[in-house]
């Protein structure tokens, strides 16, 4: 299942990140990638330990623990911390799937990938090309949202970035190990929390029908949710 969640950062935090990130410190993407991807992958990121990148990062995690629609579609249980990247002059990211496993760089904690997530902090008008591609079981889908504007998507499909051919795409990109790890079940999940939030803007919270709703809910995620 492909999320688009809109409004992640506002105008005005996007603009903040970028001045920062627009003078900070780009390295070549392909000192990070794995043995079957640094063939096809051609762009610019941040060193994890970048002071900038970790502030930034951080930040976002901090918006996402917020965020209503992201913790319906993911319920995290871990989350990786992001990463910033940069594509420019024809910079492109072949068809590949991410790791399955990931450990946290200077930590001994691993996580779990079942979702990934591309936080996109460049205007769709700033760059031709550099549509993420995600391929699912009704073809593949092109994916260039606005500014600020978040897309989650299961990190065993197979995907890509087209080439930037003008201007540079930027965005932050990470990895979410949920507490339901079975996409079908997660998927189910976030229908009826979907469900059950848009009934309660037409019924009052004490509505017989919400209250059992809402306990299906939690007992499917008792069932189905780890530790």
């Amino acid at each position: 299942m492909l999320i688009p969640i809109h409004g992640v950062l506002s105008a005005d935090e996007v603009q903040l990140l970028r001045e920062r990130l627009d003078s900070a410190a780009w390295q070549d993407g392909t000192a990070t990638a794995g043995t079957v991807a640094r063939h096809v992958k051609r762009n610019e990121q941040l060193d994890d330990a970048d002071p900038v990148a970790v502030e930034l990062g951080n930040a976002i995690v901090r918006r996402l623990g917020e965020h209503p629609l992201f913790i319906s579609a993911a319920l995290p249980a871990k989350i990786y911390p992001p990463k910033f990247n940069r594509y420019a002059d024809g910079g492109t990211y072949g068809a590949h799937v991410d790791s399955a496993i990931m450990q946290v760089p200077g930590t001994q904690v691993s996580v779990r990938t079942d979702l990934s997530a591309t936080l996109f902090l460049a205007d769709p008008e700033a760059y031709d090309g550099g549509a993420l591609e995600i391929e699912g079981p009704f073809g593949i889908q092109p994916v260039k949202l606005a500014a600020g504007d978040m897309v989650l998507y299961p990190s065993s499909s197979l995907h890509r970035v087209t080439p930037v051919t003008r201007g540079a795409r930027v965005a932050a990109f990470f990895w979410i190990e949920s507490m339901v790890r079975d996409e079908g079940e997660r998927s189910l999940l976030f229908d009826l929390d979907q469900s059950i939030q848009a009934l309660q803007h037409t019924l009052p919270p004490d509505d017989p029908q919400i209250l059992k709703l809402t306990g299906v809910y939690h007992n499917l995620l008792r069932r189905w949710a780890t530790p």
